[in-house]
């Protein structure tokens, strides 16, 4: 079964192997001198000073950034399911907060953004996605990000980049903290999530608040090698291998790769008559509405192929193809025949290979 849902996505063998080896004690030189290797190279994929590891979710990481750095008002862009879960975060912890609501496959506005700062200048912190999975969309953060500062430099910008890091080089001159997750473009299983944190963000936290979750604590650990809890050593190590990997393919030539890999599939499936959902699509997967979605996704495990489908109001209307990661054209071609068989066999279109000759054609000529 190729596992073609946007996270988990599939684990290539060569990181599958790093969990084969035995453990090492997290308070040992030798697994200080990975941490501190690990850190350092995924400074090339933040670009931000700091970066720190948490044995969580990306949800987790998430709520470190919502409880360290707002101290007054937090402004929140919900465009989805990720989205929406900032403000779930505020409250949670009684924390004030306004929220701009987009419907799922509109990108925010800056016009919007920067209007409601405006009118409170309260706000102290912004949270938003750069890839919100829930519908395939792509947030202009950096443009966001841009204007935002020139408003009030010292609101602090917090991004989602857990469906973008890894993905796309992200232009964080003018985010403070973007957070990753382990099981997107990393390939890795659940239970990692990463944060990069400018040193503006650094200030804001100050001694940090909570305990498991003080941002300040645990980066004043990893910094020197260490951690404030038992961290995920395996996660850690086989990231390491990742990065490497990552490294001698060349971020670049990665990031390249995977916009002419996006760029072939959203392609392909506009040929099968399909329609991409969201007006600006996340370079992470292919989100696309259907009407006949889970019966889609049922005849594609006949084929052996996982994707996943669309949730609240988007159950049964939306299919999404994974994107990120080191995806083989093989694979990616066979997810595409499967959904052409899938259309024949639904009735909707007869079966003629389109989908992989666009696929094969485009990804050459990109």
């Amino acid at each position: 079964m190729i596992l073609a849902t946007p996270g988990p996505v599939e684990i290539p063998l060569f990181v599958r192997e790093t969990f084969l080896g035995e453990t090492i004690h997290h308070r040992t030189p030798e697994f200080k001198a990975i941490l501190l290797e690990t850190l350092d190279r995924f400074k090339n994929i933040t670009h931000l000073p700091y970066n720190v590891f948490l044995s969580s979710s990306g949800s987790g990481a998430m709520e470190a950034a919502v409880i360290n750095t707002v101290k007054n008002k937090a402004l929140t862009i919900n465009a989805g399911k990720f989205g929406e879960r900032w403000g779930k975060i505020c409250a949670a912890h009684n924390i004030d907060f306004k929220e701009i609501k987009y419907d799922w496959d509109k990108p925010a506005q800056i016009d919007d953004i920067i209007a409601a700062i405006k009118e409170d200048r309260s706000i102290d912190t912004l949270f938003i996605q750069i890839s919100e999975s829930a519908g395939g969309l792509r947030h202009p953060v950096e443009d966001i990000a841009a204007e935002v500062k020139l408003v009030n430099e010292d609101i602090i910008i917090v991004a989602d980049g857990i469906t973008a890091l890894g993905v796309e080089d992200i232009d964080t001159s003018n985010i403070d903290i973007v957070i990753g997750g382990s099981q997107k473009a990393f390939m890795l299983p659940p239970g990692l999530s990463m944060l990069g944190v400018s040193e503006k963000a650094l200030k804001r936290i100050g001694k940090g608040k909570g305990f498991y979750f003080n941002l300040a604590n645990e980066i004043k650990k990893q910094s020197e090698g260490s951690t404030s809890f038992t961290p995920a050593t395996s996660h850690i190590i086989a990231l390491n291998e990742v990065l490497k990997k990552l490294e001698s393919i060349g971020l670049k030539n990665h990031y390249e790769n995977t916009k002419k890999r996006h760029n072939a599939l959203l392609h392909s499936l506009e040929e099968l008559g399909l329609s991409i959902f969201p007006e600006n699509p996340a370079l992470s997967m292919a989100a696309v509405y259907f009407e006949k979605a889970e019966e889609l996704r049922s005849i594609l495990k006949k084929y052996e192929v996982n994707v996943a489908g669309g949730q609240d109001h988007l159950k049964g209307k939306l299919f999404r193809i994974n994107n990120m990661g080191i995806i083989e054209d093989y694979k990616m071609a066979h997810i595409i025949n499967a959904v052409e068989l899938a259309l024949d066999e639904l009735g909707i279109r007869k079966y003629d290979a389109s989908g992989v000759r666009v696929y094969s054609e485009k990804k050459i000529k990109s």
